[in-house]
């Protein structure tokens, strides 16, 4: 008597089949994952460009009202009329916050007269009304104007791997 033979697939053909399979997964994940971070990182460093941008043209706006003359003013005359200057252009006109207002800053994240939240009013007033949309709870972007060299830094108080800087951030890429 002849048995008959079947031709459907052994189990030593699934079990490899699977295990192949797995190992494909495994590698998208890893990869997918990756790519998840990535693309996180550069929607983080986009929202503090986009920031870095407007804030730019505040601290210019800044050292002209400060006037040429500036530093050879006295010291005393100096941080009053900075304070004035930074009052008028970055709280009022520009409604961006102050940084002691932030109850959770992490370490090496400036706070001080010279840095400040960038706030809803803000975003609206600049048009970034999707970057503070953004926002997770208790996560903020904080703006450090140093009108002498006129420049700007942009710091995210959650950041990234420990990153919270725009500079840091931009070294990883």
């Amino acid at each position: 008597m002849r048995l008959k033979q079947n031709k459907g697939i052994t189990i030593v053909a699934l079990t490899i089949t699977i295990i192949i399979l797995l190992i494909i997964a495994g590698i998208v994940l890893y990869n997918g994952k990756d790519i998840i971070q990535r693309a996180n990182l550069e929607e983080l460093r986009t929202n503090m460009l986009l920031i870095e941008a407007k804030a730019k043209g505040l601290v210019e706006e800044a050292n002209f009202q400060l006037g040429p003359n500036f530093k050879n003013e006295s010291q005393e005359t100096q941080a009053t009329k900075l304070a004035e200057v930074r009052q008028s252009i970055y709280i009022d006109e520009n409604k961006l916050g102050n940084s002691t207002s932030i109850s959770s800053v992490p370490s090496g994240v400036p706070t001080g007269d010279n840095v400040y939240v960038f706030t809803s009013e803000t975003a609206a007033l600049w048009g970034l009304d999707n970057v503070y949309g953004e926002l997770e709870s208790g996560e903020n972007y904080l703006i450090e104007f140093d009108e002498e060299n006129a420049t700007v830094e942009i710091y995210n108080t959650i950041g990234y791997q420990g990153h919270y800087s725009l500079t840091e951030i931009d070294e990883l890429q």
